[in-house]
């Protein structure tokens, strides 16, 4: 097992190194100039050329390539061209916002996508089945943002059940940064009212991050469940005169969801990247309204960090899940 982790990591390695380089380019490549954006609109030419060479802007494009590659290596992500603080101090002050998001979402599209994708194929082409076949459908075919204003303007604004934005109640107080993660932070100090209201402040966030991953994980786990339910071992179990839901716990969900738990780490990524419009619509102060006002304001170095950041922990996810993956079936492992 430790020489299959360490393959699964050592493979990872090639896969930063070019998102560190095609990053890059593409951010160099698309129209617009940072220093320019930076320097104003009243700026003179020698203004803007002084800011240019002052970033390293005026370089060939390979020169600066070469130097941002060995910058990202020593672990400078460089200073933001905006604010003029380190990237790196500004990703760590956001970074857990938005995993706490994502591990929030992730853990109710991967809790409610397998129970409804169970409940699906045991009711194969029964009303639960095309119950949750709607639900799948609707949850891919509904954008993020659109989904994220409804349910505002329902449960917010006309209910007043639930928070409109950020990530808590500013009038119950400060809470001390621990981890950044406020539910682990709320509790480590022992304030459960604030742990609650955290709660409520994630439950619209989360809900609307996680409906898209709990239509794919529903659809992956119903698909494998209704392909083992076919299996000879299955049907001698079934024969032998086990409950549905009996068999369903013992023989069928563990050997079903072994392509589920692949997608879930595939989904990992795809949360982290679709939070960006999640968090500017709810206001949460994490790396997708980070992102959002670096490209608003061309702050280039935020975004090539951003995109970093993100691909290390979606790299990071997926050697979980494959780890994850060859607990679960030991022949990946061997393979």
């Amino acid at each position: 097992m430790a020489l299959y982790i360490l393959r699964r990591i050592a493979l990872s390695i090639p896969a930063l190194l070019g998102l560190i380089l095609l990053t890059f380019v593409l951010s160099r490549v698309v129209p617009g100039d940072p220093a320019a954006t930076l320097a104003g609109d009243a700026a003179t030419p020698a203004q803007i050329a002084q800011i240019r060479a002052q970033y390293g802007l005026d370089r060939p494009i390979l020169e600066q390539a070469v130097i941002h590659v060995r910058q990202v290596l020593s672990g400078d992500l460089g200073n933001s061209i905006f604010s003029g603080r380190p990237v790196a101090e500004e990703i760590w002050q956001r970074l857990p916002a938005t995993l706490e998001l994502t591990f929030v979402a992730l853990f109710l599209a991967t809790l409610l996508g397998i129970g409804l994708g169970l409940v699906a194929a045991l009711d194969h082409n029964g009303p639960l089945d095309h119950l949750v076949r709607v639900v799948s459908v609707g949850g891919l075919a509904i954008a993020s943002f659109w989904l994220a204003i409804m349910l505002q303007l329902q449960f917010s604004m006309e209910w007043n059940l639930l928070p409109l934005r950020g990530r808590l109640d500013v009038a119950l107080g400060q809470v001390p940064r621990l981890t950044g993660f406020m539910l682990v932070d709320t509790l480590a100090i022992g304030r459960f009212d604030l742990f609650l209201d955290a709660l409520r402040h994630l439950a619209l966030p989360a809900f609307t991050l996680a409906l898209p991953g709990l239509a794919t994980i529903a659809r992956f786990t119903r698909s494998g469940v209704l392909e083992v339910l076919q299996k000879d071992y299955v049907l001698y179990a079934r024969a032998a005169g086990y409950g549905r839901f009996r068999l369903a716990a013992i023989y069928v969900l563990r050997n079903a969801v072994t392509v589920t738990v692949t997608q879930v780490g595939l989904l990992f990524g795809a949360l982290v990247s679709g939070a960006v419009a999640v968090e500017a619509v709810f206001d949460w102060p994490g790396l997708g309204t980070y992102a959002v006002q670096a490209i608003l304001s061309a702050d280039y170095k935020a975004l090539l960090a951003v995109t970093l950041v993100i691909g290390v922990v979606y790299a990071v996810v997926n050697v979980a899940v494959d780890v994850a993956q060859a607990i679960i079936d030991p022949r990946v492992a061997d393979q």
